[in-house]
Formats: C-alpha cells, sequence, structure tokens
C-alpha cells in the first residue's frame, strides 16, 4: 500500500511538537511501561494486559517488518525537544476495509493535544504519498478522547456496531471515517507534516 519511499527507516514525519519514526529495539522499555497501563490498554481492541518487554520487542519488530513491506506505516512518537523520549505509538494498517489508523499515548502525555498532530500527520502523509481514498478507525462508543482526537482531524462517524473486536468483542463501538475529499477541502494548498529524511536523530 505505501510506496518504496516510506520503506526505509529514514522515513520519518515532523509535527510542531514531534517526530513521528519508525520504532527501534532501544524502546521496548518504554513500550511495555506505557502500554502496559491498564488506563491505555482498556481503550484499545488488541495491546495485551499485562504488557512485558518480550512483548514489546516483538511488536516493534512487526512493526518495523510491515513498515518495510509497504504493509503498514507505524511510528514511535518521541518529542522534538527529548528526541529519544518515546510517548505512544500510531499507525496506519491496510485491511479488507481499507486503510486503518491505529493510535494510543502515554498517559503521562496526554491532555496536550500530541495525538491530534500524530493523527494528523499521519493522514497527510496517507493522502500525499497514496491514492487512498478514505481512511478509517474504529473506537469504543464511550471513548471521548479519542472521539475528540479524530473529530479534531476532520473524521466523522460513519457507521456503529453492536459489538467490535479483540478486547471490544462485547462492546458498541463506532467507525469514525476521513475521506480525501474532505481532507483536501479542510488542507487546501497548506503542506503539512514535512516530510524529513536525514539521519539527524539517528
Amino acid at each position: 500500500m505505501f510506496p518504496e519511499i516510506a520503506r526505509d527507516d529514514v522515513f520519518r514525519l515532523e509535527t510542531r511538537r514531534l517526530w513521528l519514526r519508525w520504532p527501534r529495539g532501544s524502546d521496548a522499555p518504554a513500550v511495555s511501561a506505557l502500554a502496559g497501563d491498564w488506563g491505555v490498554a482498556r481503550w484499545t481492541a488488541l495491546i495485551p494486559h499485562p504488557y512485558t518487554i518480550e512483548t514489546a520487542e516483538r511488536c516493534i519488530l512487526a512493526a518495523r517488518a510491515g513498515n518495510a513491506r509497504g504493509s503498514s506505516l507505524r511510528f514511535a512518537l518521541t518529542l522534538k525537544d527529548f528526541p529519544r523520549k518515546f510517548v505512544g505509538m500510531a499507525g496506519i494498517d491496510a485491511t479488507d476495509d481499507g486503510p486503518r489508523l491505529g493510535f494510543w499515548l502515554g498517559r503521562p502525555y496526554a491532555g496536550r493535544g500530541l495525538m491530534s498532530e500524530a493523527a494528523q500527520a499521519l493522514a497527510d502523509a496517507l493522502f500525499r504519498i497514496t491514492e487512498a481514498e478514505e481512511l478509517s478507525t474504529v473506537i469504543l462508543t464511550d471513548n471521548a478522547a479519542s472521539r475528540a482526537v479524530l473529530e479534531k482531524c476532520g473524521f466523522v462517524e460513519s457507521e456503529r456496531f453492536e459489538t467490535g473486536f479483540g478486547r471490544h468483542a462485547d462492546s458498541p463501538v463506532v467507525r469514525m471515517t476521513l475521506r480525501r475529499d474532505e481532507w483536501q477541502a479542510s488542507t487546501g494548498d497548506v503542506l503539512r507534516p514535512a516530510l524529513a529524511f536525514d539521519r539527524a536523530l539517528a
């Protein structure tokens, strides 16, 4: 789904406060600690709980493999002021229903608008470097924080389901969608985010 330009780990995205880069093995302890927080995991369908460092290492390897194949674009989120400070993950996976956005942020970093920056950067990248016509995600109906992030980025509710998948197999969920034409109308000719290819943070 993603072109060659995105299949190398020098590919990253920049927002006002974040770098979105490929996850690395050195991120595993932070991934385990932050994603292992039940306050984070409970809102996701697939993050296991508890979340060991070994699980984090497998997750990172899978993310890098998917990025290299072009079937996904999963990023570690790091603060620009502290570029080795891992704070969460966000990415897009190819599914039978089209590109699907997923994200989570460590609780110490919540409430600052960081995830809105990351989600917007991913949507921008998808529509600029692929021919996808829409981007969607599925969240719990009572996940107000994620819904706020998505609506800020232009996503609108498109469907409701009585049950989801994974951890949410017995819970009502909502599908949120951003269409290319709606994204285009909101961005105009503004180029965001910057697509960066140097190794300054290596």
